[in-house]
């Protein structure tokens, strides 16, 4: 399955609907029609502000059932009051099993009354019924379900991909007594540090244009009407973002006034109280029900939320806390249904989403029905390279070591420190002519970016590519990347894009079986590539200029991985100063990137250094 962008889950889901041959639409919809009723109610917070909510009860009334609950900004039931989501038609390893499904529309949007806002901070001291967040929302709805719901069990899960995964851990802050598990996959968690908006700093253009472009619009009375779609004025994103120009004249030219976030964020360019606020992690102490974090490795839009929402919830709470971790070889969403055999030209040789989809079920009957026995590991792993699920006692791994990959002359990169007294790589980097992200030509941004094929960016002059010999042994690398230049550049601000690539033997051969496009001799798979905006590397609070011509040490963690480079294989290093559309342009000039004009871009000349004194490196951690 080759999507093209998992910005929008309702339609991804859909796309996967089409591409899984194996999944019957309609059948499915007049099974549940026979087995399960439908009501749509209006629940009241205590603010009197009333949400909008789908409920589906099974019709065997013979025993008690567990509640799921979605909560969601992308609209729960576009068909009309007698049809059935399609989220309800596709969960069915929950309805086969008579759980009650209940959707609803967060507050503002859609159907659901009162005023939306992006990532709702929460308030930490209430006072009154006035002071609201989306724990509060979530707790009256649990509320008002276990008491109005029939045949309900008194147990309550909370469930959601993407920003229903902001939703989700809103669930477990202040929990209702009655929430015993919430599974936030790919929670949209720090929009200023690593999720969607901006990674270390740096601005994700197409994701976000795209997005809000969609979805940033006000709903001024109930609505059950979907998402906008963006006509491109030309089939080509690179082309187009170019011809825009500086940030500033996307708004006023496409997106208008009523894009309020769109304009906040350009309104807080740096780590300010306002990003602060909307990162829930501080909040997550406490924590009561069982929580099963989820996410995929090559995830484009919310990896950082996954692995931070576990970390946060481990650090902050006592050792009985119920807290696990599943991470699988997936882009965003990609596990929820159908299968997973392959992400891009790059095949696992099994369906990763059997597995998991099993333990998620696990996982909800465990904590919600009392049935099976607790054999969920702290930590459920898929390695990529050697393509298998692993199971951990943590995460990440305890049976792990340090150790530094250095750049060198030449081209390579070795465990050995540098020897040369003075060295370094020079080259010119151009904002008006950047590195593309993917050789792919289209409008949306693709899901298989993060397992792509990176000869095309090999071969520019402005990309530095450094490479071990040919390894030995299997290398299985786990946990975080901590990638650590000594640079200089001629500007007075610069991106810095370093990637972490798998580059196979010349005579790998695809599977006769497999959809690929490309040789894979040789190809060069993109393990994990991370953005740093450079005038924030002493401080995202406070942004400092470099100083044109002098060495400076950009150091910043980018985030996990599990894989196996493969003996036979090579480990590849590449370093960029642009990654075009999918983070803005960099003008390599100390401004308000928001607000400058295009003026502000200039040509810089960027060194890499790679000797004794300045031993640019990626510190790796090694799976014993």
């Amino acid at each position: 399955m080759k999507s093209k962008t998992f910005i929008c889950l309702r339609v991804v889901l859909l796309i996967i609907i089409v591409a899984d041959s194996s999944y019957s639409y309609s059948q499915n919809i007049e099974d549940l029609k026979q087995r399960y009723d439908k009501q749509e109610v209006y629940i009241t917070m205590r603010d009197g502000v009333k949400l909008f909510t789908s409920i589906y009860t099974p019709k065997n009334t013979a025993v008690t059932h567990p509640i799921l609950l979605n909560r969601t900004p992308y609209d729960i039931e576009p068909g009309g009051q007698h049809s059935y989501n399609f989220h309800v038609q596709l969960y069915n390893r929950y309805t086969e099993d008579n759980y009650i499904m209940v959707y609803q529309d967060v507050r503002g949007k859609y159907m659901s009354e009162g005023e939306f806002e992006d990532i709702r901070p929460i308030i930490p001291n209430k006072t009154n019924n006035i002071d609201i967040d989306e724990s509060t929302d979530t707790w009256d709805t649990v509320d008002w379900l276990i008491k109005n719901v029939a045949n309900n069990n008194g147990n309550v899960g909370i469930f959601g991909i993407s920003y229903p995964g902001f939703y989700s851990t809103m669930g477990i802050i202040n929990a209702h007594p009655a929430v015993k598990a919430v599974s936030p996959q790919a929670p949209v968690t720090a929009w200023f540090l690593g999720d969607d908006f901006h990674h270390n700093g740096a601005f994700f253009i197409l994701d976000c244009f795209d997005f809000y472009y969609s979805n940033g619009h006000r709903h001024r009375a109930p609505t059950r009407k979907g998402f906008f779609s963006f006509k491109w004025p030309v089939p080509d994103n690179y082309a187009f973002f170019i011809s825009a120009g500086a940030d500033k004249n996307l708004a006023p030219e496409y997106l208008g006034d009523s894009i309020k976030f769109w304009n906040d964020a350009f309104a807080h360019p740096d780590y300010d109280d306002f990003w602060k606020a909307r990162d829930p992690r501080q909040f997550l102490t406490n924590v009561t029900p069982a929580v099963m974090t989820v996410g995929g490795w090559f995830d484009a839009e919310d990896l950082y939320g996954t692995l931070h929402t576990y970390e946060a919830i481990e650090k902050q709470n006592s050792p009985s806390t119920k807290n696990f971790l599943v991470m699988g070889p997936w882009s965003h969403g990609q596990w929820a249904f159908g299968k997973a055999t392959n992400l891009g030209n790059i095949y696992w040789g099994l369906d990763a989403n059997a597995k998991f989809q099993s333990l998620e079920k696990r996982f909800f009957d465990y904590y919600l029905k009392g049935e099976g026995k607790h054999e969920i590991p702290e930590a459920t792993i898929f390695v990529t390279g050697s393509d298998e699920w692993r199971s951990f006692d943590s995460w990440p791994p305890k049976n792990i070591f340090e150790k530094n990959l250095f750049l060198q002359p030449g081209g390579a990169v070795s465990f050995k420190s540098p020897e040369a007294k003075e060295s370094f790589d020079e080259y010119v980097s151009d904002p008006m002519k950047p590195v593309p992200y993917t050789e792919t030509i289209g409008t949306h941004r693709t899901a298989e970016y993060m397992t792509d094929d990176q000869r095309f960016a090999s071969r520019r002059p402005d990309v530095m590519v450094y490479q071990t010999d040919i390894l030995s042994d299997d290398m299985t690398l786990t946990g975080p990347l901590t990638a650590d230049l000594f640079v200089s550049t001629t500007g007075t601000d610069a991106d810095y894009i370093v990637k972490l690539i798998d580059v196979f033997p010349p005579d790998t051969e695809a599977d006769i079986s497999s959809d690929i496009k490309v040789p894979l001799g040789g190809y060069q798979m993109l393990v994990r590539g991370e953005v740093f905006r450079g005038k924030y590397r002493n401080s995202f609070e406070k942004p400092e200029p470099f100083i044109p011509g002098k060495v400076t040490e950009v150091k910043y963690t980018m985030p996990d991985i599990a894989h196996t480079f493969k003996k036979g294989h090579r480990i590849m290093v590449q370093v960029q100063n642009s990654w075009f559309p999918l983070v803005d342009r960099n003008p390599q000039k100390f401004v308000d990137i928001y607000t400058c004009s295009d003026s502000a871009f200039q040509k810089a000349t960027q060194r890499i250094y790679h000797d004794s004194t300045y031993p640019s490196n990626i510190k790796i951690t090694v799976l014993k």
